[in-house]
């Protein structure tokens, strides 16, 4: 492999590591929050992704400009999902870790069967856009408009996300009840409205990844289960409930599956990742920042 082809290599793996992260992060906060996995977590972002596509076809703007719909949207799902479905699936008297893992696994299996049914399984793309189709060239490297974009927001939302959690209240708020559920009631913080709330920011962030990818990738019911696959093994890499962890591990994903893909088959590209988590399971169960 040439030094020109590594760099290539690295630079694709570094952008789609960033949207990695990107979706990974939602699901992250959200086990930390409340120790619930979200089964439905790709199909969250699946719904983000038909919610800007069917955005830029009733409007005709840019899918950038559709983004802070979107991910409003999802961040209403998220609390609707909380208060419909996970409150009542937390309250269960035995059995409340498999009562959990069934209402998010049953959820997504209803998203995806509603996509299907509504919407066809057929793939979908957005044609136009000011991104699409365009790239950078550096030094003989080519980058991908909508992958720099993707790169780029997934940083601001991680800088962004970074403030809330240190700078306000609420975020504050979020990471006593991260620490502790119940000594947060004792200090007068609403715990179910923290949930409610964290449930919606995770799913806005899923959303505001789903935004990015429809820009460039194509859009059907089953696309929420291939990324949420690596959104569960970048989260587990990173460590359960770690946002910095997410993040790190996010990037690592995306260099390991972006050098797989030169050395292997393109269709074995996931091989790589799959193999160094077993690696980091064997090694560091916890995960890379976990405290589990």
């Amino acid at each position: 492999m040439t030094a020109q082809a590594l760099a290539q290599v690295l630079a694709s793996g570094l952008l789609m590591g960033l949207i990695y992260a990107l979706i990974a992060v939602g699901l992250s906060l959200i086990f930390g929050l409340m120790d619930v996995v979200n089964f439905a977590h790709g199909e969250f972002l699946m719904t983000a992704m038909y919610v800007a596509f069917g955005l830029v076809f009733l409007t005709s703007l840019d899918p950038i400009l559709v983004m802070p719909i979107v991910v409003a949207v999802l961040f209403g799902v998220g609390a609707v999902v909380y208060l419909g479905v996970v409150r009542f699936a937390m309250r269960a008297k035995a059995n409340q870790g498999m009562v959990q893992i069934f209402a998010t696994f049953g959820l997504a299996t209803l998203l995806q069967g509603a996509a299907q049914y509504f919407l066809t399984p057929d793939y979908r793309s957005i044609g136009n856009s000011w991104l699409g189709g365009k790239t950078l060239e550096l030094g003989g490297v080519f980058l991908p408009l909508p992958q720099i974009f993707g790169g780029l927001v997934s940083i601001a939302a991680f800088g962004g996300l970074y403030l809330l959690m240190s700078r306000t209240d609420f975020g504050k708020a979020l990471e006593a009840t991260r620490e502790d559920q119940g000594a947060v009631a004792l200090v007068g913080i609403d715990r179910n409205r923290v949930f409610t709330l964290g449930w919606g920011l995770g799913a806005a962030l899923v959303g505001l990844a789903g935004a990015v990818l429809a820009i460039f990738y194509y859009i059907h019911p089953q696309v929420g289960a291939t990324f949420g696959l690596i959104a569960y093994v970048t989260v587990a890499l990173g460590g359960f409930g770690s946002v910095f962890g997410a993040l790190v591990a996010g990037i690592i994903v995306g260099f390991v599956e972006a050098l797989t893909a030169a050395i292997l088959p393109p269709a074995m590209k996931s091989l790589g990742i799959y193999m160094l988590y077993l690696g980091v399971v064997f090694v560091r169960p916890s995960g890379l920042f976990g405290k589990l």
